[in-house]
């Protein structure tokens, strides 16, 4: 395993210290340091940038070749940690603990220190890991929020006022949908120097407050939270499935919902977020399709299209099929035929 110890904290020291580790130069555009890895370590780069009131980003997106360990160990209070792993997996554990916490890909871990114990960071060989670590120097910070600090939930507000790291604090979950858009568009922005500087700096501050959002959401009841995850979309994909696969024996919505383990505000919202539709409009379309199929390889009578389709009524199954297609079942099957026999008969000549 390679270890790089850092014993600096200001960003421009911490990068320096990872570059002198591998034996790498430092580049600098105005506030932004990175380095990039050697090709006898790996693939990829370690950048930072700082921003006035305390906040900074540290992106690593890295494939080393061996196991590594990048160790902040400098002497003093560090900064509270929020990971963010968009690629791959990491394992985090405070400096005093042995213990390792393995942040999978779409989780998060906001993770504080006690005193001036450091966090301790690994990541595997040959798998690539992006990250993305927003760091919060809350003696700069907490100056320009003191205000406003009252309306944060009591387990918040403590991290925060904890100038002097009395406290360890690790929270961990899977982060939302707008987090994960937000880093999507850090990463496809072409700005100059100027722009992307203050375009971060804002960034900064509403991947905080998104953050900030999300724990509260995290601290709710599963049944009750109402964030939707990037992991969810998974479960919203499990959940087109089985609506596909089970048209004929479907089941209410709740119990779809229920099966793949998510609440029907989740649900919904995945759906809209995936297919731009609510869910009955979802079973709606499969329905459809699937009729359309039916009548087209003329093996069923429209009683048997009905009931494969899930539905107990001929009447309404020509009336949402006539919204769809502006015609009747029996019409389409009609046009099909002819089209078909036209077709044949087009061919032998």
């Amino acid at each position: 395993m390679r270890i790089i110890d850092v014993n600096s904290l200001p960003f421009k020291e911490v990068i320096t210290d990872i570059g002198k580790e591998l034996d790498t130069e430092v580049k600098q555009q105005c506030d932004e340091y990175w380095i990039d890895l050697p090709p006898h370590i790996g693939t990829g780069f370690i950048r930072g940038v700082n921003f006035p009131g305390g906040l900074g980003i540290i992106l690593y997106e890295c494939q080393f070749k061996v196991d590594v360990e990048i160790r902040f160990n400098v002497n003093e209070v560090h900064p509270l940690k929020f990971l963010y792993c968009q690629d791959g997996l990491l394992y985090h554990r405070f400096e005093n603990e042995k213990e390792h916490k393995t942040i999978q890909k779409y989780q998060c871990a906001v993770v504080a220190s006690s005193k001036s114990n450091g966090h301790v960071l690994k990541f595997d060989a040959d798998t690539k890991t992006v990250l993305n670590s927003l760091e919060l120097d809350r003696k700069i910070f907490k100056p320009q929020i003191t205000c406003e600090m009252k309306d944060l939930d009591k387990p918040f507000r403590d991290l925060f006022e904890d100038l002097t790291a009395e406290d360890r604090f690790y929270h961990e979950g899977n982060y939302s949908l707008q987090l994960a858009d937000l880093f999507r568009e850090m990463k496809s922005l072409d700005f100059n120097d100027f722009e992307r500087k203050i375009y971060l700096h804002g960034q900064a501050y509403l991947l905080l407050a998104l953050q900030i959002i999300q724990f509260q959401d995290d601290v709710r009841d599963a049944g009750n939270q109402s964030l939707l995850r990037q992991s969810d979309l998974d479960l919203i994909e499990e959940a087109s499935g089985m609506i596909r696969d089970n048209i004929s024996d479907l089941g209410t919505i709740a119990h779809i919902a229920q099966k793949v383990g998510l609440n029907l505000s989740k649900m919904q919202m995945g759906f809209q977020h995936l297919y731009n539709m609510s869910v009955n409009n979802y079973i709606q379309n499969v329905r459809m399709e699937k009729a359309k199929q039916l009548l087209q390889e003329n093996e069923y009578n429209i009683s048997e299209i009905v009931h494969e389709l899930g539905l107990s009524s001929k009447s309404y199954f020509s009336k949402i099929f006539r919204e769809t297609y502006h015609m009747s079942p029996s019409e389409f099957r009609k046009r099909f035929r002819n089209f078909m026999i036209e077709g044949s008969s087009k061919s032998s000549n």
